[in-house]
């Protein structure tokens, strides 16, 4: 499991939202993987309004309830909603420039902490990750690690509000059956690397996982997951929460 924290020269969605931040408008985030064509991620998504927010995030956040970890919050703007409904929030991120930004904009408990660092053990009623949330656990493989610091981090009764995507419908053919190497890595796993104009990222794992195979390792690791809500394009709202 990554436990690092970003350095500001190895920063570019960090330095993407500073800039947007202080000039109002900001170059391109550019996103490359070994799997994919080049992409690029709107940086003014990043601080996007609750109207502006698709279904799913608007959801989580009418459910989140008692003290909320806001997991990757980049600009802070989930945090801000929360704030402002007078909801109890502190908002995490591994890079330092968005943390600035985030206090910068009003978010009143912001940290540079990665959440799976041995020493970050507060106690939450609601962890939200949003904006495919579940790809900070990186790799199948971590999922039991990922549930395990839940584990440590959720009160009684507490639950985890996440979305994801099902990333099946790349292999989708033409007569809509699914080819998909099962020999292969699990397809959800996919290799990412961004650049912001001259500040060039590391390259990190991100991790689609689809909902009966999150509910599998839900299952095995002592938690119960409910599909909460779908989105238009293989996507998903659930809920997780302790057996």
């Amino acid at each position: 499991m990554n436990t690092t924290l970003l350095s500001a020269d190895k920063d570019p969605m960090g330095a993407a939202i500073a800039d947007f931040f202080k000039h109002h408008k900001a170059n391109r985030l550019r996103v490359f993987s070994s799997q994919f064509d080049e992409d690029e991620i709107p940086v003014k998504d990043l601080f996007r309004t609750e109207e502006q927010m698709p279904v799913l995030e608007r959801t989580a956040i009418q459910l989140a309830k008692g003290k909320i970890l806001d997991v990757g919050a980049g600009s802070g703007c989930h945090s801000l909603i929360l704030q402002k409904m007078g909801k109890e929030v502190h908002a995490i991120d591994i890079s330092p420039l968005s943390v600035e930004t985030m206090q910068q904009r009003g978010v009143r408990h912001a940290t540079l902490i990665n959440l799976f660092d041995e020493h970050f053990c507060d106690a939450y009623d609601t962890i939200l990750m949003l904006m495919n949330g579940s790809g900070i656990i990186g790799k199948l493989e971590n999922l039991p690690g990922f549930f395990k610091k839940m584990k440590q981090l959720l009160r009684p009764n507490g639950c985890i509000l996440m979305d994801s995507s099902d990333l099946k419908y790349l292999f989708e053919e033409e007569d809509g059956s699914f080819v998909i190497d099962l020999a292969g890595d699990y397809y959800g796993e996919i290799d990412f690397r961004m650049q912001y104009r001259n500040v060039l990222g590391e390259s990190f794992d991100w991790l689609y996982v689809d909902f009966q195979t999150l509910s599998l390792y839900a299952a095995e690791n002592g938690f119960r997951a409910e599909l909460i809500k779908e989105g238009k394009h293989y996507d998903y709202l659930a809920k997780l929460t302790l057996k």
